[in-house]
């Protein structure tokens, strides 16, 4: 049986007190790019956790390490509530909630994406956007099974759709303009009548 991912095979699983820190880094982590972007200090992140600097990069040797991490985890929420909110609601209830959540997750996560941008970590963005495209297709299909979405449509085009969403309201004054440009973005994924 293969190690699971992240350990050598023969290595032993992180002790509790290691894993705690861990968890405590990224949740500080997370709270910190919220509110002053990828460029805040690991200095203020390590003490914000309550651990030494020598345990954040003990775990996170690089600021890159640690966004990526965030963003993994940031994703893997979005993908699983893919998949929540398929087995729970309608194909196009589904849909359209998943596209609402995405456009939040594109516009609360535009500077990590940026800082991999910066920091050439282009192979695993290129993998972060597969695995994005993937629960969109899966919601996809299913609408487009029930007639109630277009046949025309790829996942592509629906994460293109946000993402251009997000990238042109990323300054606006106007809150609502994401959201409102969304619901006209959602009209359009909707099969023609007749």
């Amino acid at each position: 049986m293969a190690a699971p991912a992240g350990r050598a095979p023969g290595q032993r699983p992180p002790r509790a007190d290691a894993r705690r820190n861990r968890e405590l880094l990224l949740a500080a982590a997370r709270t910190a790019f919220e509110e002053a972007g990828p460029d805040t200090s690991l200095v203020e992140i390590a003490r914000r956790a309550g651990v030494g600097q020598g345990t954040l990069y003990r775990h996170f040797p690089t600021r890159a390490d640690l966004l990526q991490a965030v963003l993994a985890d940031r994703i893997e929420t979005l993908c699983r509530r893919a998949a929540q909110l398929s087995a729970a609601e309608s194909p196009d209830g589904a849909l359209a909630a998943w596209l609402r959540l995405f456009l939040v997750h594109v516009h609360g996560n535009q500077g990590l994406a940026g800082a991999f941008m910066v920091e050439e970590i282009e192979p695993w963005v290129a993998d972060c956007h597969r695995v994005i495209v993937e629960a969109a297709a899966d919601l996809l299909r299913r609408a487009q099974r029930t007639g109630t979405a277009r046949p025309d449509l790829t996942p592509d085009d629906l994460v293109q759709l946000v993402v251009g969403i997000a990238l042109a309201t990323a300054r606006s004054d106007n809150a609502d303009q994401a959201d409102r440009l969304l619901t006209l973005a959602l009209d359009a994924v909707r099969r023609p009548a007749g």
